[in-house]
């Protein structure tokens, strides 16, 4: 029983990894689809209307996003854009590893350097990701879908 406890317990943290990387992306959109959702439901929208809006606003997020990573052409306003998406992505990172970390080893100075090192890989991965989502085939400078 305890081999099977272990076994589940690499499973599981091993998911939440996975989940993490895949959604490092949508860092941004989830955030500001969460703050205008908490916006909309101080204002008096209610519980529906809250979700709708929040939804919404992170999905508009999302294309604009994907929108400006096509349309720009300087690569240094491609970097700013992906950098706004990177720098969520990577806070997040620091904190999942974080709070895995503290569950694991009692060295505080270890937790930082783990949770450092987390909060590059999924940043890292999440700036891979958001500069696959608009590539220019470089003979005719047509944007595609990568």
């Amino acid at each position: 029983m305890i081999i099977f406890g272990i076994l589940i317990s690499i499973t599981a943290i091993g998911t939440l990894c996975w989940l993490l990387f895949n959604l490092a992306v949508v860092a941004l959109p989830v955030f500001l689809g969460v703050n205008v959702g908490i916006w909309a439901y101080g204002t008096g929208a209610g519980w529906l209307g809250a979700i709708v809006t929040g939804l919404l606003g992170a999905g508009l997020t999302l294309a604009a996003g994907q929108a400006l990573l096509i349309l720009v052409r300087p690569v240094w306003a491609r970097l700013l854009i992906a950098l706004a998406f990177v720098a969520p992505a990577g806070t997040a990172g620091f904190y999942a590893t974080l709070g895995i970390t503290r569950q694991m080893m009692p060295s505080e100075t270890w937790q930082i350097i783990f949770a450092v090192i987390g909060a590059v890989a999924v940043g890292a991965t999440t700036f891979l990701r958001v500069a696959g989502m608009a590539v220019t085939d470089a003979a005719d400078g047509i944007p595609v879908r990568g």
